[in-house]
């Protein structure tokens, strides 16, 4: 991982829907809450321009956060975020303790790398199309990736990327495969127009 993201925030004794109204009106703050772990929950306000700016970058979705809360640190990963349906406002967020001896269960989003280089797409006039934006991984925190690349310059056309042919970092498994070869589920394909053969696909290629 090469990025790091930090968030302040503060901890609330008030509750309710009125409660996090005002604090979203009169303090540019929203409500969240810390969970799991030893610890009991505890809810928390955080300024909402700052996880707002952080939310930009996609590493932080897939990323260890450090979290101080009135001075006291500690190891998170976003869990849940609930916006606002027609305002671009986050309303509350949650976020989730992580052990560094513990292995976690997160979503990571799928890079695909060489798409304009793609032999079935570039050669054999196929068309690349995705399944899947993102995967289900397990691992220790220190092996969390940021994102899984999936190189697409040698896929032919007719060919199918499965979660098993996805090359995983050291440490990280797949949750999906861990559930039976049944839930190998395909990620992105290499195929013809409708209506389109092989050689009338290469041959409208040659002539753009």
């Amino acid at each position: 991982m090469t990025s790091t993201f930090a968030l302040a925030a503060k901890a609330r004794t008030d509750a309710g829907k009125g409660a996090s109204r005002r604090l979203r009106r009169l303090a540019g703050e929203l409500p969240g809450i810390v969970y799991g772990g030893t610890k009991e929950p505890q809810n928390i306000s955080l300024i909402h321009k700052d996880l707002a700016k952080a939310l930009e970058d996609e590493a932080f979705y897939s990323h260890i956060i450090t979290l101080t809360i009135d001075g006291a640190s500690e190891q998170v990963i976003l869990r849940d975020l609930q916006r606002h349906p027609s305002k671009p406002a986050i309303l509350h967020a949650d976020f989730q303790r992580v052990d560094a001896t513990h292995t976690i269960h997160v979503r990571v989003p799928l890079h695909f790398i060489n798409q304009d280089k793609c032999v079935g797409a570039r050669l054999e006039g196929g068309v690349i199309s995705h399944s899947q934006s993102e995967i289900e991984v397990r691992c220790l925190p220190k092996n969390l990736p940021e994102f899984i690349e999936v190189d697409m310059t040698d896929i032919h056309v007719g060919t199918i990327l499965h979660i098993s042919d996805l090359k995983l970092p050291a440490g990280v498994e797949s949750v999906e495969l861990a559930h039976g070869a049944a839930h190998d589920q395909a990620v992105v394909s290499v195929t013809l127009p409708r209506g389109a053969s092989g050689e009338e696909a290469a041959t409208e290629e040659e002539g753009k």
